[in-house]
């Protein structure tokens, strides 16, 4: 399809389809899914996400906020939803008319749930986070009991799931352990003393790789769904990656080439000063397209299916990169910031440890300038 976008997300759609029908079979026909979908679904477009993963086995949805809780049920009404954050106070009233599951950390955010399906006679469901080492959001592992038995007495609100988070997964096996065993041992408590909840859930997508005794009966996968194995110190398996495919690509366009004799500074802050003559391509993306500042001299774009470095600084809608080993490049020839070229490759992993940050970063700093054009079976 021709079109004339100066810089552009493709996503496609087979290769997400695939990477769930994957996780699926890793945890089994037992255990539900909940699809992260945070930040635009990781910068991939949420509605058009959601309505592909509905179709293809995905369960429940996890979100940031009620703004894409409303997105999700816009395509799909009543599909269950997980508020994974907080909820403020004022959004109590607004969760419950949309039918939106809270997580709750205390007795006074469950109140003010009961207060509010009370008054408007909706019940409500709501998950209990426990806080085994994230520190972020949670009940503490010794309060957690009083809490579910506060909960249960609450009208209004039914305990659908009880959930922790892992902080270092990918990085930290023995702290990982010792979280697992702080909420493995809440969780043989509740079952001696009878009580259940229907949904137990701890394995992002880096636990689901790295610690699978504790699928529970409920997984929470973000990235992998898009494609991309978290990094960290813990090995995997060299073969992970043929079952995971990449959905995102993220491309601009040559926009000017020149030849430029050494001794020339280029960009802002004169960060790149050429050594000899060179021939550089300017591009039409920048960090208002979301292609990260910290890029800035250190990454590499493919042009013809060549690795070529980007020189100085990243600007808001432009970039320059060296093109002196890509005879015949020319204004218009397409530029691969994110996916494949011609047999070669710059993944979202490569791209984030040149930029000193990580996979999440890149992907959910994709600006909302970027036209996401979808390839695949049900693309709009």
């Amino acid at each position: 399809m021709k079109h004339c976008f100066r810089c552009w997300a493709e996503v496609d759609l087979d290769a997400l389809r695939g990477n769930l029908a994957w996780i699926r079979h890793r945890v089994g026909p037992q255990v539900k899914i909940m699809t992260v979908v945070k930040a635009d679904a990781y910068g991939h477009g949420l509605k058009q996400i959601a309505a592909l993963l509905m179709q293809n086995g995905t369960d429940l949805f996890g979100v940031a906020n009620l703004a894409e809780a409303r997105a999700i049920h816009s395509v799909g009404q009543g599909w269950p939803v997980l508020m994974l954050g907080a909820c403020l106070p004022d959004e109590a009233e607004l969760t419950v008319l949309d039918g939106v599951i809270p997580t709750i950390s205390t007795l006074q955010e469950a109140k003010r749930f009961s207060q509010a399906a009370s008054r408007l006679n909706r019940p409500t469901r709501v998950h209990i986070k426990v806080d085994t080492g994230m520190g972020r959001l949670g009940v503490s592992v010794r309060k957690a009991r009083e809490l579910i038995v506060q909960v249960n007495r609450l009208p209004g609100l039914k305990l659908e799931g009880i959930y922790t988070h892992y902080a270092s997964v990918e990085d930290d096996l023995e702290f990982s352990r010792a979280q697992r065993k702080r909420f493995q041992t809440l969780l043989d408590r509740l079952e001696v003393e009878g009580m259940a909840i229907p949904m137990i859930h701890a394995n992002n997508s880096g636990a689901l790789l790295h610690e699978p005794g504790t699928l529970f009966n409920l997984v929470r996968p973000g990235l992998l769904v898009y494609g991309v194995a978290p990094p960290g110190k813990r090995r995997l398996a060299s073969t992970l990656q043929k079952h995971l495919h990449a959905a995102l690509a993220l491309k601009c366009r040559v926009s000017l080439v020149k030849e430029i004799p050494r001794g020339t500074p280029l960009s802002y802050g004169r960060m790149f000063v050429a050594r000899t003559k060179m021939r550089v391509a300017t591009l039409t993306a920048g960090y208002g397209d979301g292609y990260l500042r910290a890029c800035s001299n250190r990454a590499r774009v493919l042009i013809d299916g060549k690795r070529c470095p980007v020189l100085g600084r990243v600007t808001m809608d432009q970039m320059i990169a060296d093109v002196s080993r890509v005879p015949g490049v020319k204004p218009g020839d397409e530029v691969v910031l994110i996916g494949r070229q011609r047999g070669d490759e710059i993944s979202v992993n490569e791209l984030a440890g040149w930029c000193d940050t990580i996979p999440w970063e890149v992907l959910t700093s994709i600006s909302y300038r970027v036209p996401r054009i979808y390839r695949g079976s049900q693309a709009a």
